[in-house]
């Protein structure tokens, strides 16, 4: 018997409508003489598996003359600011990864986005790769590889945890991502040395920034990361738009999954999960932790003062810990206080 063909999911209307809309602005850029551009995100993974992350946009090339082709500046490092949101993703288009002489073409999603597991052997710490794609010039991205062995790790959010963001806040939320750069961005005060002091204690264990933000302003927060003095390490962001079945993409689903696939990633590791108490932190942590309690050492919330709760919308609603909770929980307003309080469980 013939086997069955299995039919592709039909794609929700906002996605087909989303399709549309890009194609048109595909053709148009190309006309222009825009070019595919690899913008590499920093990955990470284990001495046998790494989780390779970019996305493949339309750049212009520069004017003869002007300050980028003057300094041969590369076009993906012309990718900033508003930029970001204003250029073409490529989606559907192949992508060529090469990791210490191993050569892997992969397929970007709909949305540009290349997210993808290769196979390797590669020796614990940074490493770097090449990421190319159509017409592009081959670009280099860092990737972290953890140790065998390696039992702690740190999971932390960004947007009112390591800055002051008030993301909720349409108009705010506009404005940091459009208009202010990493320059004007606030970090929260002491976060930068609790994490880096956490990572002196336990040297070679990775810190992952795992956040609801779109991956059009990795570039910016990890400027701003590095600025602020803020441990080196991965940023898992999700992308802006519908996705093939609904018309918004669920930024809690997004958190839940990626903690779900670091703790199959790292089954040895037991990380500290980091947040704050104005969207869903409390709750997805939580819940996590009663359901992967060994892979779980401390949940440690911010505390937002009461000026960026009621700005962000309020606080959430948990107000007491699971009666069932063994996972030690600490809260605090800043950095200093959440590591003086952690400082004590250990």
């Amino acid at each position: 018997m013939p086997e069955k063909t299995v039919a592709a999911p039909r794609l929700h209307r906002a996605a087909r409508i989303d399709d549309a809309i890009h194609a048109v602005r595909e053709r148009w850029a190309r006309r222009r003489g825009h070019l595919p551009t690899v913008i590499p995100y920093t990955g990470y993974g284990s001495t046998t598996r790494i989780r390779v992350l970019g996305r493949v946009l339309l750049t212009k090339q520069p004017k003869p003359g002007s300050r980028a082709a003057r300094t041969m500046q590369r076009r993906e490092e012309r990718v900033r600011g508003w930029r970001s949101f204003t250029s073409v993703p490529v989606g559907d288009v192949s992508v060529t990864i090469e990791v210490e002489g191993i050569v892997r073409t992969v397929q970007a999603d709909r949305g540009g986005v290349v997210d993808t597991p290769v196979d390797v052997e590669l020796e614990p710490g940074w490493h770097t790769i090449t990421m190319q794609t159509e017409g592009s010039d081959a670009v280099e991205a860092p990737i972290y590889i953890v140790a065998p062995g390696t039992d702690f790790g740190v999971v932390c959010d960004i947007d009112d945890t390591v800055m002051v963001t008030v993301l909720p806040r349409p108009f705010l939320a506009f404005w940091n991502t459009f208009v202010l750069d990493e320059h004007a961005r606030i970090p929260t005060p002491g976060m930068a040395v609790f994490l880096e002091r956490m990572m002196t204690e336990h040297p070679g264990a990775p810190v992952i920034y795992l956040s609801t933000g779109a991956w059009n302003v990795a570039p910016t927060l990890s400027r701003f990361l590095s600025r602020n003095l803020y441990p080196r390490g991965p940023l898992l962001l999700t992308d802006w738009g519908p996705t093939h079945d609904r018309f918004f993409r669920s930024g809690r689903e997004h958190k839940e999954t990626n903690l779900r696939r670091l703790a199959a990633e790292f089954p040895d590791i037991r990380w500290v999960l980091i947040g704050d108490d104005g969207q869903h932190d409390e709750e997805i942590y939580g819940e996590f932790a009663l359901d992967h309690p060994d892979h779980v050492r401390a949940i440690a919330i911010r505390q937002l003062s009461t000026s960026e709760a009621v700005l962000a919308g309020g606080r959430s609603k948990l107000d007491q810990l699971p009666a069932e909770a063994a996972t030690p929980w600490v809260f605090a307003p800043d950095g200093a206080g959440l590591s003086d309080k952690l400082s004590k469980l250990t």
